[in-house]
């Protein structure tokens, strides 16, 4: 019972480091990265669609991403969306394919992806101690309804705290990592 209750927080806690990683990966850093662009939704004949299923991308350098559509037609929706994207770039289109060049990062502007970054990062703590506290309560249930010992409660959530302390580390390291990521020049 224990044992069941503790793996399926634990699965959750991993899902969601996996979700700040995936979250990280689209704040914008020095170099242009296509996974910038993987929570862009485009209007897709009436429904809203991920631009990585309408483009194919490439970085034939270290500030430019040429994003080839798989469907001409839809080219000027895919402009209209990244122009309207929180990402911060201009793009331009040639009539086959779309560049986008980005800017240089001003101090003020890494500073803005700082804050972002340790937003989101503090949401994703929430995420995983909310995990704890589901846990928790089913465990102390579990005591109270006469199910386990209260021993074996007192271990289980021993065991949680430890897990909830190695997740939310996990997340603090990967915004360090994030953040250092930002500020360099």
């Amino acid at each position: 019972m224990i044992d069941e209750t503790l793996l399926e927080a634990e699965e959750q806690m991993e899902r969601t480091v996996e979700a700040t990683s995936e979250d990280f990966a689209t704040v914008r850093t020095g170099r242009a990265n296509p996974s910038l662009y993987s929570k862009v939704l485009v209007d897709y004949y009436g429904s809203a669609t991920p631009l990585q299923q309408l483009a194919s991308f490439t970085v034939p350098d270290a500030r430019t991403i040429l994003i080839t559509p798989y469907d001409v037609s839809a080219m000027r929706e895919i402009e209209k969306s990244l122009s309207d994207s929180e990402i911060g770039a201009n793009p331009s289109n040639d009539g086959k394919q779309i560049r986008i060049t980005m800017p240089e990062l001003t101090e003020e502007r890494r500073r803005e992806y700082v804050k972002l970054v340790k937003g989101k990062g503090e949401d994703h703590k929430v995420s995983v101690r909310n995990a704890r506290r589901k846990a928790k309560d089913t465990i102390e249930k579990a005591v109270k309804d006469g199910e386990i010992g209260e021993d074996e409660g007192e271990r289980g959530t021993k065991e949680l705290e430890a897990m909830t302390k190695k997740y939310v580390e996990r997340i603090d390291e990967m915004i360090k990592r994030k953040e250092a990521e930002l500020l360099e020049v």
